[in-house]
Parts: C-alpha cells; sequence; structure tokens
C-alpha cells in the first residue's frame, strides 16, 4: 500500500510539472527513427478480374510474416530490410506538433487452405475451377490461388503528429506520449498466383490510405529515445497488378492494425 501511494503521488507530480515543461523537443528539431512491427488485419473481399475470369471471394482472411528474431536478419546492414519494419524523418513545427515522412513495409500474406464464398466465373485455364460460381464455398488450395503483398504491403504516408511531454524519470530520461493522423500511398510488389496464370512481381501504385497512431516516446540524454506505438488504418486498393498481363487486376479494401517499436534519434541543428 505504502509503494502504490508513493507511485501513485510520484506520477501526479510529474503531470502536474509536466503542464508548465516544454520537454525537449522544441521548434526546429529534427528526428528518425527505425523499428520493426507486428500486423493484424480485418477479413476483406478480394475481386479478380482478368480476360477469363472475373470473380469476387468473400470475407478473405490474412496474416502478417515477421521474420523470426535473430542476429541475422534484424543485425546485419545489408538485411535489415527483410523484416516488417519501419522508418519515419519529421521535423517539429513547435515543441507540440511535428509533420513526418516515413514507410511503414508491413506484409499481407493470404491464409492458403481457408474456406470462402466465390462469386463469378473462371473460363479457359482446362482445370476444374473453369464454371461460373454463385456464391459457393471454394477452399483457396495452393493450386487454386496464392496471394501475398510480401516485398511488401508499403504503405507511404505523411503524418501530423502531437507530443505531450508527461515526465522526467531521471535527469536524463524523459517520457512523452503522442498521437497522430497520417495518409499515403500503398505501393506494394505483389506475389499473386490465380489457376495457370503467370506471376507479377512489379512495383506498383495499388491504392492509398489512412490511419491513426498513439504511442508513448522515452527520450535518454535528451536525443537518443524509444518509442512503443499502436497505429490502426485502413488501405484501399483498386489497382493491384495480379498476372503478367497489366490489364489483368485485383482490388481490395481492409484494415490493419500495427504494434511498432523503434529506436530514434532527435537533433536541432546548431543545439550544442
Amino acid at each position: 500500500m505504502k509503494w502504490s501511494v508513493f507511485l501513485l503521488c510520484f506520477i501526479l507530480s510529474n503531470v502536474l510539472q509536466a503542464q508548465n515543461n516544454k520537454g525537449s523537443f522544441k521548434k526546429g528539431s529534427f528526428f528518425f527513427y527505425w523499428g520493426y512491427n507486428r500486423e493484424h488485419y480485418s477479413k476483406s473481399d478480394i475481386t479478380f478480374k482478368g480476360n477469363d475470369f472475373d470473380f469476387k471471394l468473400s470475407d478473405v482472411h490474412a496474416s502478417d510474416r515477421q521474420s523470426k528474431f535473430g542476429a541475422d536478419p534484424y543485425f546485419k546492414i545489408d538485411q535489415i530490410t527483410i523484416p516488417q519494419y519501419n522508418y519515419r524523418v519529421g521535423y517539429f513545427l513547435n515543441h507540440k506538433y511535428n509533420i513526418s515522412l516515413g514507410w511503414d513495409h508491413m506484409k499481407y500474406i493470404m491464409n492458403q487452405d481457408q474456406t470462402v464464398k466465390i462469386n463469378g466465373y473462371i473460363n479457359n485455364t482446362g482445370t476444374i475451377y473453369d464454371k461460373q460460381y454463385n456464391n459457393e464455398n471454394i477452399v483457396l488450395s495452393g493450386d487454386f490461388l496464392q496471394f501475398e503483398h510480401t516485398d511488401g504491403l508499403n504503405y507511404i504516408n505523411v503524418e501530423f503528429t502531437r507530443n505531450d511531454f508527461l515526465m522526467n524519470l531521471h535527469k536524463n530520461i524523459e517520457v512523452n506520449s503522442y498521437y497522430g493522423l497520417g495518409t499515403g500511398i500503398v505501393y506494394p510488389r505483389t506475389r499473386s498466383v490465380i489457376v495457370n496464370k503467370g506471376v507479377n512481381d512489379e512495383w506498383h501504385v495499388s491504392g492509398y490510405g489512412i490511419s491513426a497512431k498513439t504511442g508513448i516516446n522515452i527520450l535518454f540524454f535528451k536525443h537518443l529515445f524509444l518509442m512503443g506505438e499502436l497505429k490502426g488504418g485502413t488501405l484501399n486498393l483498386p489497382s493491384v497488378l495480379i498476372t503478367s498481363n497489366k490489364s489483368e487486376k485485383g482490388k481490395h479494401h481492409f484494415s490493419f492494425l500495427q504494434l511498432a517499436f523503434s529506436l530514434g534519434y532527435r537533433f536541432k541543428l546548431g543545439e550544442k
């Protein structure tokens, strides 16, 4: 009980102090950070349209694919872009608000062997899948469909963020909270195999997104910081390259929830 009361008083005293403390993120400060993320995706409807097919799959489940943690690839300079990562650069307009540009490299993998509803038709493939479909069940086996953004589901976005000083844990350790909004383009490299159609692995601007985030920033010695962040958003992809024929496209719309941890650095030109 004594420790609980002490902790509560400590937090309250620091919060009251924070009202008169602008913290170290001052006007003119720059920052950048690098980190890694995990995702959860909503179910989505995916439409595939081409010369010999036009069908929609309903309530498709998908997962992310984060690399197993280890020295390789996380600490090898030529391999660090293999995992799901985030990086961002930004500028503080004043001690509270900043604007930034970032790249969220996520991965989206349709779960194989799930059963979903299908509507539409497939023709001229010479397989058992050539037929008209009317809200039927179909198993998404590997010989029917493989669909993933694994290099990756790249969300390139601009964010406007508010930063609030919370407390000093130590004279050299500062805690800040933040929240913000973002929007940008989705620039995936999609791997799609539809029955016997060829694979198209080209980079392509496939759509756009909007997002919101919140998190905690722990600043050490006024420069180095650690961040824990929760971000959610919705992505609309009306133009996904799905075969070697660029006129054949897929489209889908879904939401994501991202948890990310990052290491960053802040500085101000001319600051000692």
